[in-house]
Formats: C-alpha cells, sequence, structure tokens
C-alpha cells in the first residue's frame, strides 16, 4: 500500500518551491506518503476506540480485531519508511526517525505476537491525528504558499492536536506504566521504549514551540539552506 502510495506521490505536481529544489524532492514524497498514513491511522484509531470504548478498561489484556489490525498497518509504514529512507541515502538526515521507527516496530511486533497491550498500541497511535496537521505545516513551509494566514490558522490547530493527541495520550500512558505494569520481561521492554519516547517528543515540543511561538530563541536559523533540514524539527 505505502509503495503504491509513493509512486502515486511521484506522479503528482510539485509547487515549484519543491520542484526547483532537488533537495526538497524526496522529503515531499516522503511526507505526503507520511500523510497519508496519518490521515488513515489517526482516524482508524478514532474510530477503534469509539466502536470499542470497553477497550479502554483493559490497557493490558483488551482486545479488537480493529485495533489489531491497525498496529499491524502501522507497523508497515514504519518498516516502508525505514526502508525508504535508508534506500534513499537519507540515513544521516534522518536518523531520529530511524531510531524511532526501530523503537516502534520492535514494540508493535511483539504486541502483535502477544496479543497483549494492543490498547496502549491504538492509545498511541492517537498521535497521527495530531501528525495529520504537524505535516501540513511541513508541506506549507516546503512549498513556500504565499498565504500566511493558512499557516497561522494551522499553527495553533497543531498547538492544540499536539497536546491533545500527543502529550495527553502519552502521558496518561506512561504513568499507567509506571504504575500498573510489571517491570519484567515485555512489560520492561515496552515500559523503556515509552520512556525513550516521552524524551523524543519533549525534545520535538520544545523545537516546535521555539520554531511557531518563540523564533527569536531559534539561534543560527537566519540564512541556513532550508533544504539541509528536516522541516518537523525546525
Amino acid at each position: 500500500i505505502f509503495w503504491a502510495l509513493r509512486r502515486l506521490a511521484l506522479a503528482l505536481p510539485q509547487p515549484a518551491a519543491v520542484r526547483n529544489r532537488p533537495g526538497r524532492v524526496w522529503r515531499w514524497r516522503n511526507f505526503l506518503v507520511s500523510f497519508a498514513h496519518s490521515v488513515l491511522a489517526g482516524l482508524w484509531a478514532l474510530f477503534s476506540l469509539w466502536h470499542s470504548p470497553e477497550l479502554l478498561s483493559d490497557i493490558q489484556d483488551g482486545y479488537s480485531v480493529s485495533g489489531h489490525l491497525l498496529v499491524c498497518f502501522s507497523s508497515g509504514y514504519f518498516i516502508y519508511d525505514t526502508l525508504d529512507i535508508i534506500f534513499s541515502h537519507q540515513s544521516r538526515s534522518f536518523w531520529d526517525y530511524l531510531v524511532h521507527h526501530a523503537m516502534a516496530i520492535s514494540a508493535f511486533v511483539s504486541l502483535i505476537l502477544t496479543g497483549r497491550f494492543l490498547v496502549a498500541a491504538v492509545l498511541l497511535l492517537l498521535v497521527e491525528v495530531s501528525n495529520i496537521f504537524l505535516t501540513v505545516r511541513v508541506l506549507l513551509k516546503m512549498s513556500n504558499v504565499p498565504f500566511p494566514a493558512l499557516y497561522e490558522a494551522n499553527k495553533y490547530i497543531n498547538l492544540v492536536m499536539y497536546f491533545a493527541f500527543r502529550l495527553a495520550p502519552q502521558a496518561y500512558l506512561t504513568w499507567y506504566f509506571l504504575r500498573y505494569v510489571e517491570v519484567q520481561g515485555q512489560g520492561a521492554f515496552l515500559t523503556a521504549n515509552l520512556l525513550l519516547l516521552d524524551a523524543m517528543i519533549l525534545v520535538y515540543f520544545s523545537r516546535l514551540l521555539r520554531s511557531d511561538f518563540f523564533p527569536s530563541l531559534c539561534k543560527g536559523s537566519v540564512g541556513r539552506d532550508v533544504d539541509g533540514e528536516k522541516f518537523l524539527t525546525d
């Protein structure tokens, strides 16, 4: 599916700001596929929890076919994106994405094989709702859209979604794992993954705040070649 989306992204017209800057072409295509995954996975996660709200009462052993397939679907995306980054020779620029994907793939595969903590994975995948607006932010920056009001509106929506669908579920699951999950075997492995993800999310959040709300704190940002930036963190 994601390979087909990649081919579709290649066929779509590109903004002049992307087309005329070779360094942006791969990033544009990559983020379009990421956007498609965010829309599908984010809405899927919301539907799974809406359709089976009883899952929230049993985070460790709750199960639904929809949630299980969602975790398989997103695992496929992370595997695809890892291969895309490696074979497109973007590993040096996107090494932190590779770390994130390795953590996600290993955690999700353990959930798929054991059938435990699938509800936790569905809660974590609510982050994809936030990623919809985060990726729109990236695409707007890359394409140099001459509508600053559009970027401004998305900036505030993105902040609200970041709190609601990224920070809140992450904080709740961190508290839950530290309080109720055994610190051994799979529980210890998933808790360690969760804490590392906490650190990454806080770093990205601080960069987002500096870039969009406190640009004066972004030292040395003037005059940089944006083709060398990763946009999500700039």
